[in-house]
């Protein structure tokens, strides 16, 4: 897993086992030789002019195509920008997260088991996520877990009784330059952010992707889950395109060393724990 480090920090918080902080990037050319660079807007000194205006499709819509990566800022709070006190969660909500937010129970975060990360959470991964764009469907595929998500714009609606899943199931529509994301059927398990807010199996999340310039991605992500929250609410975190760079094999469970650093309980509730 070449883009985690490991550090006593991150094996205290738990989750280090699947996400830890990226403290730099594995340049492209390690993997490849002659990466094109058609289609980027390049500046007089032959670097990537991130300011240039977004890209366009065929049929007039804004091009989200590339690979983005976002801001630990985010994975680490959801609400980074709208402040956790104006998050409305119930008291069970913030006595969940009070109790997450210390770092003790980060053996029960789902990544510690090599598990999915759960929408939104895993447009927040500290590694880059890539868009490909169809007329029809938009597909989503994470380094993080080697996940992918498929987003419908083929007019389909969902089942009565959606089968409860991780990545929940995801239909979309156009409104203007923003591509609106609406996803069902998650199963609760997953926490919204590193920092332990809830999620319960009752959660809508809805998704605005915005492209303003060429190099910035921004997701307008409003959450909607009456079991934890009083009523919905949005933060909108900002990803930067990465033009420079692929998507690397993410096998979680391989040479995994951090579980035994998580607490006794990691190992079951009959188990003596480790001296």
């Amino acid at each position: 897993m070449a883009r985690l480090i490991d550090s006593a920090a991150m094996k205290i918080r738990a989750a280090a086992l699947a996400t830890a902080v990226v403290l730099a990037s594995i340049p492209a050319a390690a993997q490849w030789r002659n990466i094109s660079k058609e289609g980027l807007p390049l500046g007089p000194d032959g670097k990537v002019n991130m300011s240039a205006p977004a890209p366009r499709t065929a049929s007039g819509r804004p091009d989200l195509s590339g690979i983005y990566q976002s801001s630990y800022r985010y994975f680490a709070n959801l609400a980074a920008d709208l402040g956790l006190d104006k998050v409305p969660m119930t008291d069970e909500a913030r006595k969940i997260h009070t109790a997450r937010a210390t770092g003790l129970l980060g053996y029960e975060e789902p990544d510690a088991h090599c598990l999915p990360q759960g929408v939104p959470k895993v447009n927040m991964a500290p590694v880059p996520f890539r868009i490909v764009q169809t007329d029809k469907l938009v597909v989503l595929v994470y380094e993080a877990f080697n996940l992918w998500r498929q987003v419908h714009l083929d007019g389909r609606d969902w089942a009565d009784d959606l089968n409860p899943s991780w990545m929940g199931y995801s239909k979309g529509r156009w409104e203007g330059d923003a591509l609106v994301v609406e996803t069902r059927g998650l199963n609760g398990r997953q926490w919204l952010d590193h920092g332990g807010l809830p999620a319960s199996d009752k959660l809508t999340v809805i998704e605005r992707f915005r492209r303003p310039t060429f190099g910035t991605l921004e997701i307008d992500i409003t959450i909607n889950d009456p079991t934890y929250y009083t009523k919905p609410w949005t933060a909108t975190p900002k990803l930067r395109l990465v033009p420079d760079t692929e998507l690397f094999e993410f096998i979680c469970n391989e040479n995994e060393k951090s579980r035994q650093h998580m607490g006794p309980h990691i190992t079951g509730p009959q188990s003596t724990p480790k001296q």
